[in-house]
């Protein structure tokens, strides 16, 4: 590997911000305590910030030679609900919230990136490093942009970056076109009548129509979508009824849905929707269908992918840029940056084999060892996008 040496002296500083960051962690749009040290941090680098963007999102801007040409850097700051398991010394010290999928790592790296750039400035243009909150479920991604990221930070392309556990330390993951899923949430609401368990025949049961709904969604996927076109449907959430005898009035149901494409994600809502209120009316009853598309699929360019491989190659060489891996159902809130702007989005590896295990888990812990090759990738990337004179 080549990493930046400037970068891999400073590897003990980078753990320790790191662990700091895991043992203090918060969720979407309460990031207060990392955005105050992201922006301490870039301050003292010599960096312009500017804060405010989606509450708490931070915006670094770095201008080096006498180029205008700008591209963006992003990383997540935000944190999962979720209760750690890990016994170490920089376990979470908030009961339910864990940095379960490395976004500590993410802002880091990103970070020591900013430290070298801030130095070196071996680039002809501007850098603005953008630290988002909000990535888990709400989209902070889209909410920077809704309030003029692009306007007020003008980038002709942005890039993204994601720990992927299962990939070894020293590999990097990337491929043109989908990268990752959209991510369609939807709740489903069936209103029948109420009776005695014992005489059903004198209500209109919520339960049977919502089970009926149920076994026709996975109908979708299976008997409308295209088999070339990927797509999954998942009603994840049943809820109705208080007790053993009594058939209730409503029920609930929730779930998701993954595409790749617009056109796909349109037919899925319209059958749904037409399941959902067709099941209902032919047994008497009543159901609504919120159906919300939180995440756009995340699409990466060209051009620009090619650019993020070969800066990933020129840190940990060509044979561990893998090229060919297959698109995750997975989502992603950077996609509504990619909507905005061409760019890339690349997965690096956090260790694969034992002691390893998946994001959104509660024995995860970002693999330190990745920090000095996440932030060499995003200072190459930046000298080979914006090359000095």
């Amino acid at each position: 590997m080549q990493l930046i040496d400037e970068i891999v002296a400073r590897k003990q500083d980078l753990t320790a911000w790191r662990r700091d960051l895991h043992a203090h962690p918060e969720t979407a749009f309460e990031e207060h305590r990392t955005a105050d040290i992201v922006a301490e941090k870039l301050k003292s680098f010599g960096i312009e910030v500017h804060r405010g963007l989606a509450k708490t999102g931070v915006v670094g801007t770095l201008k080096a030679g006498t180029g205008n040409r700008a591209i963006g850097l992003r990383a997540d700051m935000d944190a999962l609900d979720l209760h750690e398991l890990n016994d170490f010394a920089h376990k979470s010290t908030y009961q339910g919230k864990m940095h379960g999928c490395g976004h500590d790592g993410h802002t880091t790296m990103l970070l020591g990136a900013a430290q070298y750039l801030a130095n070196s400035r071996k680039f002809d243009g501007i850098v603005h490093f953008i630290f988002q909150p909000a990535e888990e479920n709400l989209a902070g991604g889209k909410v920077m942009v809704d309030d003029g990221l692009f306007r007020l930070f003008p980038c002709e392309s942005v890039f993204g970056m994601h720990n992927m556990p299962g990939y070894d330390i020293g590999k990097f993951a990337v491929r043109v076109g989908p990268m990752m899923a959209s991510a369609d949430m939807f709740w489903i609401k069936i209103r029948g009548k109420g009776a005695h368990g014992a005489y059903p025949h004198q209500g209109i049961d919520p339960v049977a129509i919502g089970a009926e709904i149920v076994l026709a969604a996975q109908h979708i996927v299976g008997r409308n979508v295209d088999p070339l076109q990927p797509a999954v449907v998942s009603i994840c959430q049943f809820n109705a009824g208080h007790t053993t005898n009594v058939i209730p009035e409503e029920a609930t149901l929730s779930g998701t849905a993954r595409a790749f494409s617009p056109q796909v994600q349109d037919l899925i809502e319209s059958r749904l929707r037409q399941i959902v209120t067709g099941i209902a009316a032919t047994h008497g009853a009543v159901a609504e269908l919120d159906y919300q598309r939180r995440y756009p699929p995340t699409i990466n360019t060209a051009d620009e992918t090619e650019l993020a491989a070969r800066a990933a190659a020129a840190v940990v060489g060509q044979d561990n840029v893998l090229r060919n891996l297959a698109p995750s159902m997975g989502a992603e809130d950077f996609a509504w940056m990619l909507r905005e702007k061409p760019g890339s989005y690349v997965w690096i590896g956090n260790g694969a084999g034992e002691g390893s295990c998946m994001i959104h888990n509660p024995h995860y812990d970002f693999n330190d060892e990745a920090l000095t090759i996440g932030a060499s990738y995003w200072a190459r990337l930046v000298e080979m996008a914006l090359p000095a004179a």
